[in-house]
C-alpha cells in the first residue's frame, strides 16, 4: 500500500533545500543506520548526569507525587481565526471581557515568577497566539529571563510565515503547527475557514529558517482524516518534521464521540503495514509523545496517546489561561485565579503559596481519562462497516 501523491504546495516544500537547525535544547536523536541501543545508552548517561548535577527543585512546583513542573503553557488569547470542528462549535465560544484578561505585564510578571522557581520551558498558546498584536514583544521579554531555555509556540500557522522572522529574532526556539489534512478542500471543512496554503507557507518558512524539528500536530478522526496517515509520514522522508498524531479528545462543544477516536495502536498498525521497519525512539521521561522513525527518513512521527494510554504519571506541565487561571491538569476543572491575587496586590511570596497549594492538590490521574484496558474498544467494531462506508464517501468527496 503506497502513500498517495500530495498537493502541489507540499511537492514544492519537499523540493526545497533546508538548513539544519541550531535552535532548542540539545536532544539525543537516533540517526539513520545507527543502532537504537546506542541512542538509548546516550540518553541514559544524559539523565544520570542531570540527576547528579541538578539543583534542588522548587517545593512550590512539586506536587505530592514528586512530579516537578518545569514546563508552563501560557494562553495569550481566547480568540482564534479558525473554527476547528474538534475544538469549538461553529458559532465560536463566549469570550471573556478584555478587562478580565491578563495584561502583557501580568503575563510577564507570572512568567518571571515561575522561571525563578525552576520552569525552564514556556509554550505560548491560545486561542491562536499569533493574533495577539504584541506576541513578538512578549517573546522578546521572555527571552531575557535567566534560566528559561526554551520558548515555544503552538499555532494554526495562518499568520506564521509573516511573523516568524521577527519571532525568531526575538528568541522563539520551538514551533508546533496544527495541520489535520493535506487536502485543501478537507482543510476548509475541518476548520470552517480558508487558509491551507498559508499554513503550508508557514511550515516552509519554519524549515527555511532552520527550525528542526518542526512539529506538526494532526488530530486524527475516524471517517475524516485517518486515511491520510501514510501521506503525513511520507513527508518526514526528506523534511525535518516531527509529525505528531493526536488521539481525538473530548472538549466542551466539539461533539466528541468515542467512535470517532482512532487509537495509537491502530494508527501504529497502519503505519507498520507500509513501513514494517518503523522503529521506536528513546524519549525523555516527561515526554507526552511516543516517537518512531522510519530508518533513513530525515524526520520522525510521534503519537500523543491522551485517551488510550495517559501520561499523568510523568506530567510536568502547568497552564495559565488567558484570563489568569492556573490549571494543574488539562482535563481537570480545578482552577485558581492568579489574576485576582495579582490585582489585589499579592506579594511574590503570597503568590508562591497560592501556586504551591494548587500544585499540591494535583491528582495522580484525572478520573475522566480512561486507559485502553478500561475503555470499551469492542464498541468500535459495531460501526466498522459504517465507518468504512463513511471513509470511502469522504475520500471521493475530498479527492
Amino acid at each position: 500500500m503506497a502513500a498517495r501523491p500530495v498537493s502541489r504546495m507540499l511537492q514544492r516544500v519537499l523540493r526545497s533545500s533546508v538548513r539544519s537547525c541550531s535552535s532548542g535544547a540539545p536532544v539525543t536523536q537516533h540517526r539513520p543506520g545507527e543502532p537504537s541501543q546506542t541512542a538509548v545508552e546516550e540518553l541514559s548517561r544524559r539523565r544520570q548526569f542531570l540527576r547528579e548535577h541538578a539543583a534542588p527543585f522548587s517545593a512550590f512546583l512539586t506536587d505530592s507525587f514528586g512530579r516537578q513542573h518545569s514546563y508552563l503553557r501560557i494562553s495569550l488569547t481566547e480568540k482564534c481565526n479558525l473554527r476547528c470542528q474538534y475544538c469549538m462549535p461553529e458559532e465560536g465560544v463566549p469570550l471573556t471581557p478584555k478587562a478580565d484578561l491578563l495584561t502583557t505585564e501580568e503575563i510577564l510578571t507570572l512568567a518571571r515568577l515561575f522561571v525563578k522557581e525552576g520552569v525552564d520551558k514556556i509554550r505560548l498558546t491560545g486561542g491562536e497566539p499569533l493574533i495577539r498584536p504584541d506576541v513578538v514583544d512578549i517573546v522578546a521579554q521572555l527571552h531575557r529571563l535567566e534560566g528559561l531555555r526554551t520558548i515555544g509556540i503552538t499555532t494554526n500557522g495562518i499568520n506564521l510565515a509573516r511573523l516568524l522572522p521577527q519571532l525568531q529574532k526575538a528568541g522563539l526556539s520551538a514551533i508546533n503547527i496544527s495541520l489535520d489534512t493535506l487536502v485543501p478542500a478537507k482543510f476548509e471543512f475541518i476548520v470552517r475557514r480558508k487558509g491551507f496554503h498559508k499554513v503550508m507557507e508557514g511550515i516552509h518558512k519554519a524549515i527555511e529558517l532552520g527550525y528542526s524539528p518542526v512539529k506538526v500536530n494532526c488530530v486524527v478522526m475516524r471517517g475524516l482524516n485517518e486515511d491520510e496517515l501514510l501521506d503525513f509520514v511520507a513527508l518526514t522522508e526528506g523534511l525535518p518534521l516531527d509529525v505528531r498524531f493526536i488521539e481525538y479528545m473530548p472538549f466542551d462543544g466539539n461533539k466528541w464521540n468515542f467512535k470517532k477516536m482512532v487509537s495509537y495502536k491502530e494508527m501504529l498498525d497502519t503505519l507498520r503495514q507500509q513501513w514494517p521497519e518503523l522503529e521506536k525512539l528513546p524519549e525523555e521521561e516527561s515526554s507526552t509523545a511516543k516517537a518512531f522513525k522510519v530508518p533513513g527518513f530525515r524526520g520522525q512521527v510521534s503519537f500523543i496517546t491522551s485517551m488510550s494510554e495517559h501520561f499523568c504519571g510523568t506530567c510536568n506541565r502547568l497552564r495559565i489561561t488567558a484570563d489568569g487561571n492556573l490549571k494543574v491538569c488539562l482535563f481537570g476543572n480545578s482552577e485558581v485565579s492568579l489574576r485576582d491575587h495579582l490585582r489585589a496586590g499579592a506579594s511574590e511570596e503570597e503568590l508562591l503559596q497560592i501556586i504551591g497549594a494548587a500544585v499540591g492538590r494535583k491528582k495522580r490521574q484525572h478520573a475522566e481519562i480512561k486507559t485502553e484496558s478500561q475503555a470499551k474498544w469492542g464498541d468500535r467494531g459495531i460501526c466498522s462497516k459504517q465507518n468504512k462506508t463513511t471513509q470511502k464517501k469522504n475520500q471521493m468527496k475530498w479527492r
